[in-house]
């Protein structure tokens, strides 16, 4: 049997599960559902399948740090392929097919998403084995799931005729309304996961066949990335000759050699907060609780707060999230609404949107404690180690010790920085920053 050559697709904001992800901290990188974040759930049930060799990721230059720390948290050797800007999925996945067939010409590329959700990783693994035996074929396998409900935020796939283990591909449809989505569970039709395994020599040959910029600008970019242990950096020049386009529209809706595995596990890919609440462990009331919560004579409830308590009383069917600088209260069977108050709040150009008032990168925590007209403060904390640019303004060490060019700060330092200044921490250090506006 061929190997298997697991390959993450780490990108995306996940609005609709703001506050909790936006685009510095995405849905993928939170823990959510418990100890692991989704992303480190797929690592984990992949890790079998890769017999030894790295896990390859692919994602954008921002998210690298995530990705490393997170796997390394629990030791799963990962290679990060960074892609120089986002392009949709088809150029991703054609730089990493083109990775693995140069790496191994009759390997098996399995392809997933790391934001989903997947509640027997065994039977995962049964079904990813079965479909990279049809992809040995020359087959191009996608991962069917059986609808528990008509859900209307999944798009569906029509199966066909059987060949061996999958079956034929009929049909691709889009997400459809209830009445639609009612009548494609009757007749059989299954939730389009997203995931994939195939050949990388048939998949590159598809994209050759039908958008061959892609597998052009894919190869270009591989050849000319810069590589350094566990890191590719994809070329930009070659990256951009790649058609920026989905892999459902370059490949899966034309090629003839689509099929699809039905999957016996139970699936979700967590896109809005009731998904996260069906995908919890529940109390007895069906309540979902993560963080510091109190709840009283209240059922069907999913609570989830990373920084202030949070009490309720005598409530049900409501998601409530707190952050530190956010609060988002909404019905149960309205959380799809959240993507609509988002872009409201992009229409006002709230920073809300865009990042967490406490963000990691570098092993460096940025948190803004206040902003006035005169004045941000924010709070520093670096890990021993850890390299920073300072900002112009008042410095102040509360803990550890750093140096840098020109500066050295021990604990209870203070000083008045004319202009950015790189800094490293000896120790692991806290630093108070105020930026005069």
């Amino acid at each position: 049997m061929s190997a298997i050559y697991p390959v993450i697709l780490c990108g995306g904001a996940g609005t609709r599960l703001w506050p909790a992800s936006r685009p510095d901290r995405p849905k993928q990188f939170l823990k959510l559902l418990g100890g692991h974040s989704s992303f480190q759930e797929t690592l984990l049930r992949v890790r079998d399948l890769a017999e030894g060799h790295e896990t390859l990721v692919v994602t954008g230059a921002g998210m690298a740090d995530f990705v490393r720390r997170q796997a390394a948290e629990i030791d799963v050797p990962v290679i990060v392929l960074i892609e120089p800007e986002a392009r949709d999925s088809a150029p991703a996945i054609a730089a990493a097919a083109a990775y693995v067939q140069g790496r191994d010409p009759q390997g098996v590329a399995l392809m997933l998403a790391a934001d989903h959700h997947v509640g027997e990783p065994d039977l995962f693994r049964a079904a990813a084995r079965v479909a990279a035996t049809a992809a040995e074929q020359g087959l191009i396998v996608t991962f069917g799931v059986r609808p528990t409900g008509p859900a209307t935020g999944f798009g569906y796939i029509r199966p066909g005729a059987a060949v061996g283990a999958v079956f034929r591909v009929a049909a691709f449809v889009e997400k459809p309304d209830l009445d639609t989505a009612r009548r494609y569970v009757e007749e059989g039709y299954l939730w389009n996961s997203g995931n994939f395994a195939f050949l990388a020599s048939t998949l590159m040959a598809e994209f050759e066949r039908f958008e061959p910029s892609i597998a052009e600008g894919a190869r270009a970019a591989l050849a000319e990335a810069v590589v350094t242990p566990g890191e590719i950096r994809l070329d930009a020049a070659g990256f951009s000759r790649a058609a920026k386009i989905s892999l459902d529209y370059a490949v899966m809706e034309r090629t003839d050699k689509a099929v699809v595995v039905p999957a016996t596990f139970s699936w979700s890919d967590l896109g809005a907060w009731d998904a996260i609440w069906d995908a919890s462990v529940r109390d007895g009331d069906d309540n979902a609780l993560q963080g510091d919560v109190v709840l009283l004579d209240s059922n069907n409830v999913l609570i989830h707060s990373t920084g202030p308590f949070v009490g309720a009383i005598g409530v049900s069917d409501l998601v409530i999230v707190a952050e530190p600088d956010a609060v988002l209260v909404c019905r149960r069977d309205n959380a799809q609404a959240v993507k609509t108050l988002v872009d409201g709040l992009k229409a006002r150009g709230s920073d809300l949107v865009k990042r967490h008032v406490r963000s990691l990168s570098g092993g460096v925590e940025r948190q803004i404690l206040t902003t006035s007209d005169a004045a941000t403060v924010a709070l520093w904390r670096l890990e021993a180690g850890a390299h920073a640019t300072l900002p112009a303004g008042t410095v102040q060490l509360l803990q550890g010790q750093v140096s840098g060019a020109g500066l050295s700060l021990a604990t209870g330092d203070q000083s008045q920085l004319a202009a950015e200044t790189q800094i490293t921490a000896v120790v692991a250090a806290t630093v108070l920053i105020t930026t005069w506006l």
